[in-house]
């Protein structure tokens, strides 16, 4: 069978060569395009294939749904800092109040009394405390964090991300989404 492929569609779940994904949160995926490229390339092994098939003049291939990286890749101990792994530290909710609505990011010690942007300076608030917080200490306000802010390793938020999973997993990824949990007896 082929049909037309939309860009967005069949994406590839990218596994390091000892076949954990290469990231959860975002989860590592590839487009059908640079899942292909990477086959041709001779960079990966397909693990999994969808059944939908593209075709050139030359060739007919059925898409990969896994592939695993030839060459290990070493993951890093620390998370970039971004928003998102921020948000995902704090799960989603505003270390203030705990709503889960209206979120930003609030320093600890402002901005403008020499507060760094740090993991340990800032942390996951929705709009109302951070308005209400303002440019004042924590100490001025009473007004205390759930948790303090830290530094998170790539386990911390592999554990915190496991509470929000992706929208879409193919049922293809499944053995190799979440392997390290605990099996029940």
């Amino acid at each position: 069978m082929t049909i037309a492929v939309s860009s967005g569609a069949h994406p590839a779940l990218v596994l390091n060569a000892d076949y954990r994904p290469l990231s959860y949160y975002p989860l590592s995926l590839w487009s059908w395009q640079d899942t292909v490229k990477a086959v041709f390339l001779d960079r990966v092994n397909i693990v999994h294939e969808y059944d939908t098939t593209v075709r050139s003049p030359n060739l007919e291939f059925k898409l990969p749904s896994v592939v695993c990286l030839k060459t290990f890749v070493k993951p890093s101990r620390f998370p970039p800092f971004t928003r998102f792994n921020l948000f995902l530290r704090d799960r989603f909710q505003c270390q203030y109040c705990g709503t889960k609505e209206e979120l930003t990011f609030d320093h600890l010690i402002p901005r403008s009394k020499g507060g760094q942007t740090t993991w340990e300076n800032v942390i996951t608030a929705c709009s109302p405390c951070n308005l209400k917080k303002a440019n004042k200490s924590c100490e001025q306000l009473n007004m205390w964090p759930m948790h303090m802010p830290f530094q998170p390793t790539i386990q911390d938020l592999h554990s915190n991300g496991r509470g929000f999973p992706p929208n879409y997993l193919h049922e293809s990824w499944l053995d190799f989404l979440y392997w390290d949990t605990e099996l029940e007896p």
